[in-house]
């Protein structure tokens, strides 16, 4: 640990896992997101183990979940993207994709958030914009963020960018992300290792980060 001006400054994994000053956030792992995936078994799989560590360490947890608004509350953007993404050719004909209440719009159930966490709905990809995420973290005294779910190159690069851009050290666990283009992913995390804001692990580096 480097000290300055009364600061202690985390270098190691280890440092940056310390149950005090880090927080996990395991990012839109729910249903209609990861039965897009050809390989859901094995991300789900290494998010639990992360989460089971976390949890084992006294971590502070907390969960994501993309939501929708109604068709008439969408804006401009929101029309824009979803014309995009459901390629549609006019905006009247979206549909929103993700209702709250949907089934496939709920979390994994193995996942199971117990009532010591938290799961924050957002409409946006970084997880900090239009969610109480920020409070709770500085209120907490958390220094770094354990980011691990679905998708790197959606949802998880813009979160780990916003962190670093607050103050908070993402952590990115590379071996437990999902992604719906591979190439795409691989450029995220060698923008974000390149840019050096982020500390780039394994799940085997954060499982033992955490146990010491």
């Amino acid at each position: 640990m480097d000290r300055f001006n009364g600061l202690e400054i985390p270098e190691t994994l280890a440092e940056l896992c310390d149950p005090r000053r880090s927080a996990l956030v395991v990012y839109d792992m729910q249903v209609g997101i990861l039965r897009q995936l050809a390989d859901a078994d094995r991300v789900l799989g290494a998010v639990l183990e992360v989460l089971e560590a976390a949890r084992a360490a006294g971590v502070r947890t907390l969960f994501t979940r993309h939501v929708s608004m109604p068709v008439e509350l969408s804006g401009v953007f929101q029309l824009r993207q979803a014309k995009v993404w459901q390629r549609q050719d006019r905006a009247a004909d979206v549909r929103a994709p993700f209702p709250p209440g949907a089934p496939h719009t709920q979390l994994a159930p193995e996942l199971a958030p117990r009532d010591s966490e938290a799961v924050i709905d957002k409409i946006a990809m970084s997880a900090f914009e239009g969610t109480f995420l920020e409070m709770v973290l500085r209120d907490c005294g958390v220094v770094s963020v354990i980011l691990a779910g679905v998708a790197i190159e959606v949802g998880i690069e813009p979160t780990a960018r916003h962190a670093a851009d607050l103050g908070f050290i993402p952590v990115i666990v590379r071996d437990a992300l999902g992604w719906g283009d591979e190439a795409a992913a691989q450029r995220s995390l060698a923008a974000l290792e390149w840019a050096g804001d982020s500390l780039i692990a394994d799940v085997a580096g954060v499982r033992g980060a955490l146990g010491a």
